[in-house]
């Protein structure tokens, strides 16, 4: 695992790493910026399935922070280049919006509520009981189940709310399958942003707030784990875990290359 100053390519979290609450992080810009102008390869890497990357770069955009298009890695492109990559030109049944249709559709699957190989469950704020019902009967008729992500809850401005996660355990709960998830904290998401930025584990850092699902996947893609305070981990929290990530540090301003004296 590479130190710090070996780092030549980098994985960022999106939320409570780039953006809290709709505006961006002080240094967040700034850094983006750098590696830009340094010609540095980097991915944000989100396990938000809900948007495109075209509808995340322009609601970053919105926040203040500049991120092309092709610099954004979903679970739900993780999750349909790894279908892709199982199946090519395979079937699926879809439980999501925009962000995972669009990407299965262009990695060449059909959509079909008729004898699927897929049952695929990504995000959305409008899980209907008939199409979770569809999709549990799916299940028991032999089709693999598969999720973007296993995030219980997601965020609101009311308090937290039932995200893919808690879809995925009550479906479990009906047909006795757990899914295959391939979100962080599954390595593969890494694996797959590594490949899309033709980087290599040995000299790639990954920077994320939750110890859980960034700082873990990380360890165990072989990555050099950069634990950013700004979101939701306290000392209390990292204290909970039996692994540490290479660098701590309170927010990524303190990732900004400083200027040469002089």
């Amino acid at each position: 695992m590479a130190s710090h100053d070996e780092i030549e390519c980098w994985l960022t979290d999106m939320d409570g790493v780039l953006v809290h609450e709709n505006r961006a992080i002080p240094g967040a810009p700034e850094l983006l910026t750098q590696w830009r102008e340094d010609g540095t390869p980097f991915l944000v890497l989100t396990n938000n399935s809900i948007f495109t990357p075209r509808d995340l770069s322009a609601r970053l955009r919105a926040s203040g922070i500049e991120v092309p298009e092709d610099r954004i890695w979903t679970s739900a492109l993780a999750t349909a280049t790894f279908l892709g990559s199982q199946s090519p030109g395979g079937t699926a049944y879809v439980v999501g919006e925009a962000g995972i249709l669009t990407a299965m559709h262009e990695a060449g699957f059909i959509m079909t509520e008729s004898d699927p190989e897929y049952v695929v469950i990504g995000e959305t704020r409008n899980y209907s009981f008939e199409a979770i019902t569809k999709a549990i009967r799916l299940i028991n008729n032999g089709a693999r189940f598969i999720s973007t992500n296993p995030d219980a809850t997601g965020p609101s401005a009311e308090g937290p709310l039932p995200a893919t996660g808690a879809i995925n355990a009550l479906i479990t709960k009906a047909t006795n399958r757990e899914p295959y998830v391939v979100g962080k904290p599954n390595p593969m998401m890494f694996r797959s942003a590594l490949n899309r930025i033709g980087a290599h584990s040995e000299n790639t850092g990954m920077i994320g707030d939750r110890m859980d699902t960034d700082i873990v996947a990380g360890i165990e893609a072989g990555l050099h784990t950069v634990l950013v305070m700004s979101g939701i981990s306290d000392q209390r929290e990292i204290d909970r875990y039996p692994f540490r990530p290479s660098e701590t540090v309170a927010s990524v301003a303190d990732l900004l290359r400083k200027p040469a004296d002089g």
